[in-house]
């Protein structure tokens, strides 16, 4: 993949260091908010990571090359129009010379590809419910099992099986480290998840369990953090989820599709909660990114 890769000079430079970079997705850009909300969040997470003293290194696919670190005017691109991509698609937007939005699992790819081991996003994919029917489990997963990146996230997207998700992690060898909490938080609420295996209290004891975990041949690591405001969405998800497949939505489509139906009937109160939750978890992850540099 390197030959496909255009890492930008302030990226290479604290790569080559050795100091904290932290990668941060693009199709929360395109598709996770209405524009032009999502080019905001994603400068206000860049912000949040340099506050904290490391490089934000946000990835996406533009003419023809997989980007890493972009320039404003270069992030304003990324619009809902834009394909989502996960690490399949990755080759094929660059070679089809298409805007591509990087899910988590494509930005894991890109990180590993580029020496990058931090990651923030708002929640990961993962099993989705009624599993096997559909079949959908989502590529963040085995990125996940794939990548030596930690990434920091409100544990898993409330639309999905949490406990079966919880269980896959731990199949394929990822560890999920609870940032000061007990239970895997679910996206918009902090409370009300399955137990995770590892509590920590600090980021520098989480960049040590990844050192240690990375020395003994592990990948990929979730620091899992709880939203700084917490809002009950459980019957505004299962009407969603229930409108979506009667209009035989699903697939990639499906996250968007449920997203902007919560927005709406939450009065935007989703809205700011997942605002406030990406933010965090980009200081979070660039605070570990920080304390790993200095092992």
């Amino acid at each position: 993949m390197k030959e496909l890769l255009s890492v930008s000079p302030e990226v290479a430079a604290a790569l080559a260091e050795g100091g904290p970079v932290v990668a941060l997705e693009t199709t929360l850009v395109a598709h996770g908010f209405p524009a032009p909300d999502g080019v905001a969040i994603g400068r206000a997470s860049e912000e949040a990571i340099r506050a904290a003293g490391a490089v934000p290194a946000t990835v996406g696919v533009l003419d023809g090359r997989i980007r890493v670190g972009l320039a404003a005017e270069e992030l304003a691109r990324f619009t809902a129009s834009a394909r989502k991509a996960g690490p399949r698609d990755l080759a094929a937007c660059a070679v089809q010379g298409a805007v591509g939005a990087t899910t988590v699992g494509g930005t894991l790819a890109v990180a590993a590809a580029a020496g990058i081991r931090f990651l923030a996003t708002g929640g990961i994919g993962g099993v989705h419910r009624g599993f096997p029917a559909p079949p959908d489990v989502s590529a963040d997963l085995g990125a996940l099992a794939r990548s030596p990146v930690l990434v920091v996230s409100s544990g898993a997207k409330s639309l999905l099986d949490v406990p079966a998700t919880l269980e896959l992690l731990e199949t394929l060898g990822v560890p999920v480290l609870g940032y000061r909490t007990d239970t895997l938080p679910l996206f918009y609420s902090a409370a009300g998840g399955p137990p995770v295996p590892v509590r920590v209290e600090g980021a520098a004891e989480a960049a040590r369990i990844a050192r240690a975990h990375w020395r003994l041949g592990g990948a990929g690591v979730l620091l899992a953090s709880p939203p700084p405001e917490s809002v009950e969405v459980e019957g505004l998800i299962a009407d969603a989820l229930a409108e979506a497949e009667r209009e035989g939505v699903a697939g990639q489509a499906l996250t968007p599709f449920v997203l902007a139906r919560l927005h709406e009937r939450s009065g935007g109160r989703t809205r700011e909660v997942n605002r406030a939750l990406i933010v965090a978890n980009a200081r979070l992850a660039a605070e570990v990114a920080v304390a790993y540099a200095g092992l």
